[in-house]
């Protein structure tokens, strides 16, 4: 009796061990978090500093009249794309992404036509991640630098992302 318990144990012990000894995936889970879906935007707010004082916020509408609904997608393959950046339809080329070795930085060198008068800016190629969970993604950009004069003006845009699956239309 004592040799089939013993034979039993041995067996879910050795069962577990192949099961937990399979091949991982080589991304890690915070990456991971962003892969998938897409990202669509839900909110802009603009802060507006003197040094470390917050002199005023402003939100800007992530709407854009004309329906455009912007998106910002990962691939696991470390590149990314971005949708309708500043209300302006567009689908960007494939760019680059990665996070920095905290994991608290994000780092993506996708260009975006925009209203600036350059028409063209790369909004995202250092971001602060503020938030990011399976249904929420909050980035900062802008002036997110840690070390700043105390009487310079700042600007830091933060953006907030809903996980939203895009379906296409059959």
């Amino acid at each position: 009796m004592k040799n089939k318990h013993f034979i039993l144990i041995a067996l879910i012990l050795l069962s577990a061990f192949i099961i937990n000894s399979c091949k991982k995936s080589s991304q890690n889970p915070i990456e991971s978090l962003f892969t998938g879906d897409s990202w669509q935007l839900a909110s802009i707010t603009a802060y507006y500093y003197t040094g470390n004082t917050l002199d005023s916020t402003q939100t800007i509408s992530p709407s854009c009249g004309s329906g455009l609904i912007q998106y910002f997608t990962f691939y696991s393959n470390n590149t990314c794309t971005y949708s309708n950046f500043d209300c302006i339809a567009q689908t960007t080329a494939a760019a680059q992404w990665s996070l920095s070795a905290n994991q608290l930085f994000l780092s993506a060198n996708v260009v975006c036509k925009d209203t600036s008068a350059a028409g063209t800016s790369m909004p995202f190629s250092y971001a602060s991640i503020q938030n990011l969970g399976h249904f929420s993604l909050v980035l900062q950009t802008g002036d997110i630098q840690p070390n700043y004069s105390l009487t310079k003006p700042r600007k830091i845009i933060q953006y907030g992302f809903i996980r939203e699956k895009i379906t296409t239309g059959n």
